[in-house]
């Protein structure tokens, strides 16, 4: 059983994200947008050493003739269409939180959503305002290392935790996104 170990800041992580961006942007389609997501796109922020990259497509129909493209670059794809979490209290379309997914060697998540969609803007707007809210990163940081500590071999208390602190989160960074006229970023690489 894999145990979860979240980790000092990596002064590594952007650079990783660069060099896996670089293999793959050249096999995106046309118009796809490629960022780097999650804790380790944040600077400072504790995380399991894990690079997150998330590809936008203008249709997630798309995404199983890139998931076989990401084969071929040595990802594992999963064989189909999921679906992200949905923060408890809304109501959403389904396919506002269809994703397709890919990893390789459990070191790098490539998670692929449509444009637009409340699952492709919610990890941008999370690492964005944790960018710019340095208590809230610290503490979201503190949470998921006593998590880890807490429950190092159990993935599910770690997400049944995680997940509705990181909605917390969302709902203090929709307000910051408001207040600041925050969009969509242009892609990472």
């Amino acid at each position: 059983m894999k145990v979860i170990r979240v980790v000092p800041p990596g002064p590594h992580w952007a650079a990783r994200f660069h060099t896996l961006a670089a293999a793959i942007r050249p096999h995106l389609p046309p118009g796809a947008h490629l960022h780097h997501i999650g804790s380790t796109a944040v600077p400072g922020l504790p995380a399991k050493d894990v690079t997150d990259l998330q590809i936008g497509l203008g249709d997630l129909n798309a995404a199983p003739a890139l998931l076989d493209t990401l084969a071929a670059l040595g990802y594992e794809p999963r064989p189909a269409v999921t679906s992200d979490h949905l923060p408890p209290g809304l109501s959403l379309d389904p396919a506002e939180l269809r994703k397709a997914y890919a990893s390789r060697a459990g070191q790098v998540h490539v998670h692929v959503r449509e444009v637009g969609r409340f699952n492709h803007r919610y990890p941008l707007l999370m690492r964005d305002f944790l960018r710019a809210a340095p208590l809230a990163a610290a503490a979201y940081g503190e949470v998921k290392v006593q998590l880890a500590r807490l429950h190092p071999r159990d993935v599910d208390a770690y997400y049944a935790v995680k997940d509705p602190v990181m909605d917390l989160i969302i709902a203090g960074a929709q307000e910051w996104a408001a207040r600041t006229g925050w969009t969509l970023p242009p892609s990472d690489a």
